[in-house]
C-alpha cells in the first residue's frame, strides 16, 4: 500500500526519501504547480501519477496518455516519476520526450490518445515544476477535475490495478514541425527576431519559422536551463526590452518571443514598441474578421476594452465575450461557444477550426501574426498598431500573496467594489459604469478607465492590470486606486513590476 502524502517533509532525511510529500496548495484551479523539493518530492510526483491514472479510470477514459517534459534540469526525472505512477494505475504512457506544451496537445490528436500530462513549470522561475493535464482533447482540467484529483492524491485513494505500459515515441518533433510547415510559404520577405529566453522553444521555433520563409534573427535560442539572461516569459518587461533592442539593432520587421513551454507568444513591432498581447489580439481580430465574417472572440478579463469598443471591430460585426483568465477556462469557453479565437493578455491564444485545434500554441500564434503582416505588404506592424484607438495600458503586475490568503483577499476586494457600486460611490472621482466579477473584479469608471484584481491561478500572487482610453494619468490614477485598496491588507507584498 502506497503511503499517504505528507504536506511537509524535511529534505536530506530518511522520511523525505521514504514518504511522498505533496503540498495541498499545489493543486491549482486548472493545473498543478509546486516548488520542487520544497513542496513536492519524487515520491509525491509518483503519487500524482497514481492519482491521475485512478481518476482516468473513474471518468471512464481510455487508459492511454501522452506525456512530455520541458527543458529544466529536473523535468525529466519528474516526468519519469509521474510515468511510474501512471503505469502502476494501469495506464499506457506515450512519451514524446523533450517538448513544448502545444506539442503534447498536438500529440493527443496525432497519436489518437485522449489524455495528456505535460511536465512543465511554464513561465515560472527555476525551482518550480508542475503538470498540465487533460482527458478530453483539446481541453485541460478545470476546478472540478483538479478538486477530484486533489482528493484522490492527498487521501491516497489509489486504484493500483497495474498492467500499465510505456512507449517512447521517437522523432515526434518532426511530426509536429511538418504539421505547422506543410503549407505555402509567406509571399513577402519578413525579418523576425525569434526570442526564446534559452527555454524549450529554442529547439523548435527558429526551424519552423525559417521553413515558412522567414529570415530569422535568433535571440537566446540556445537551450540553457539556468536561464542566464532572464526568465523566458514574454509578459515580463526584461524579455520584451531584450526583444526591442534586437529589433532595432537588426532593423527587423517584428520580434516574436516564446515562454518556457512554448504555448505563448509575445510581440514587439518594427519600431521596438512592445505590443501587449491583448492589443496584438485586437490587431489579429481586425485581420481575421475580414476573412471570417462576424466572428466571436473570447477575451480574458485582463484584456483591453478595445475588443468591445474598437469602431473597426464593431463595423465588422465582431462579438467580444469577456471570460475568466486562465488557459483551461479560455480553452473550454472557446470550445463551448465555437468562437474563432480566444485571446488572453498573457499571450495564450486559442485558435479554433479552421485555423487551429482549439489549444494554445505559441507557434500557431506567431504564424498568425506573420500571416497578418503578409496580407498587409504595404504596411509595417507599427502602422497597424498606430491605427488602433489609443489606450494607455499597464503590464500585468503581480504583488506577492500566499496561496492560503489570496482568494480570501480577492473576495473582500470584490465585496468592497460591489458595495461602492450599489451605493453609487465615486472611484477616482467617477461613478462605476460596470463591474465584471467572473474572475476577481474588473471595475470600469464612466470614462472607460478600468482596473482589475484577481488571484493568480499558478503562483502565490495577486494579479493587477489597469487601462485608460483617456490618458496615461488616468491609467495611473486607476492603479493608485486599486493599489490603495490592496495596501489595506498586510498579507499583500511587493510587486514583481509596476508602472
Amino acid at each position: 500500500m502506497f503511503p499517504t502524502p505528507k504536506p511537509v517533509l524535511t529534505p536530506n532525511t530518511y522520511a523525505y526519501e521514504s514518504e511522498p510529500m505533496v503540498k495541498p496548495t499545489g493543486f491549482r484551479e486548472y493545473d498543478a504547480r509546486w516548488l520542487f523539493q520544497k513542496e513536492i518530492n519524487l515520491m509525491g510526483v509518483q503519487a500524482l501519477g497514481m492519482g491521475l491514472g485512478t481518476l482516468m479510470h473513474e471518468m471512464g477514459v481510455k487508459p492511454e496518455i501522452v506525456t512530455g517534459h520541458d527543458f529544466r534540469s529536473y523535468s525529466s526525472s519528474i516526468k519519469l516519476a509521474l510515468v511510474s505512477g501512471l503505469m502502476a494505475a494501469g495506464i499506457k504512457v506515450h512519451d514524446i520526450g523533450l517538448a513544448m506544451s502545444p506539442m503534447a496537445y498536438f500529440a493527443q490528436f496525432a497519436l489518437d490518445v485522449p489524455a495528456v500530462a505535460m511536465v512543465t513549470a511554464s513561465h515560472n522561475d527555476n525551482g518550480w515544476t508542475g503538470v498540465k493535464m487533460g482527458v478530453n482533447r483539446p481541453l485541460t482540467f478545470g476546478p472540478d477535475e483538479m478538486t477530484k484529483l486533489k482528493e484522490i492524491v492527498l487521501g491516497a485513494k489509489f486504484d493500483l490495478k497495474g498492467g500499465g505500459s510505456y512507449v517512447f515515441v521517437e522523432n515526434f518533433p518532426d511530426v509536429y514541425i511538418k504539421d505547422l510547415t506543410d503549407r505555402p510559404k509567406l509571399k513577402n520577405p519578413i525579418k523576425a527576431v525569434v526570442a526564446c529566453g534559452n527555454g524549450t522553444a529554442g529547439a523548435f521555433a527558429p526551424k519552423i519559422l525559417e521553413a515558412l520563409g522567414v529570415e530569422v534573427i535568433p535571440l537566446d535560442t540556445e537551450l540553457d536551463h539556468t536561464f542566464p539572461k532572464y526568465n523566458p516569459n514574454p509578459e515580463d518587461m526584461e524579455m520584451l526590452h531584450a526583444m526591442r533592442d534586437a529589433v532595432l539593432e537588426h532593423k527587423a520587421d517584428v520580434a516574436l518571443g516564446f515562454d518556457g513551454d512554448g504555448d505563448r507568444c509575445g510581440v514587439v513591432d518594427n519600431t521596438g514598441e512592445e505590443i501587449f498581447a491583448d492589443k496584438v489580439g485586437v490587431l489579429l481580430a481586425r485581420d481575421l474578421a475580414k476573412i471570417y465574417p462576424e466572428p466571436t472572440f473570447v477575451v480574458d478579463v485582463k484584456s483591453t476594452g478595445l475588443f468591445a469598443t474598437d469602431p473597426e471591430l464593431i463595423k465588422l460585426g465582431v462579438k467580444a465575450d469577456y471570460w475568466k483568465t486562465g488557459h483551461s477556462y479560455m480553452k473550454r469557453r472557446v470550445n463551448e461557444t465555437g468562437a474563432l479565437v480566444g485571446f488572453e493578455k498573457s499571450g495564450h491564444y486559442f485558435f479554433n477550426k479552421p485555423i487551429g485545434r482549439g489549444y494554445d500554441d505559441g507557434l500557431v500564434s506567431a504564424i498568425a501574426v506573420l500571416d497578418m503582416l503578409d496580407r498587409n505588404p504595404g504596411r509595417k506592424l507599427s502602422d497597424l498598431r498606430e491605427a488602433l484607438p489609443k489606450t494607455w495600458s499597464s503590464p500585468t503586475m503581480s504583488p506577492h500573496c500566499t496561496d492560503e490568503a489570496k482568494y480570501g483577499i480577492v473576495a473582500k476586494v470584490v465585496e468592497h467594489y460591489e458595495k461602492l457600486a450599489k451605493d453609487g460611490a465615486l472611484v477616482t472621482g467617477q461613478k462605476i459604469r460596470d463591474l465584471v466579477t467572473v474572475n476577481g473584479v474588473r471595475v470600469t469608471c464612466e470614462d472607460g478607465s478600468w482596473g482589475l484584481v484577481r488571484a493568480s491561478s499558478n503562483k502565490p500572487e495577486l494579479v493587477v492590470v489597469v487601462e485608460s482610453p483617456v490618458s496615461d494619468a488616468r491609467m495611473r490614477e486607476m492603479f493608485k486606486e486599486i493599489d490603495g485598496v490592496l495596501r489595506t491588507f498586510p498579507e499583500v507584498g511587493e510587486y514583481n513590476q509596476t508602472i
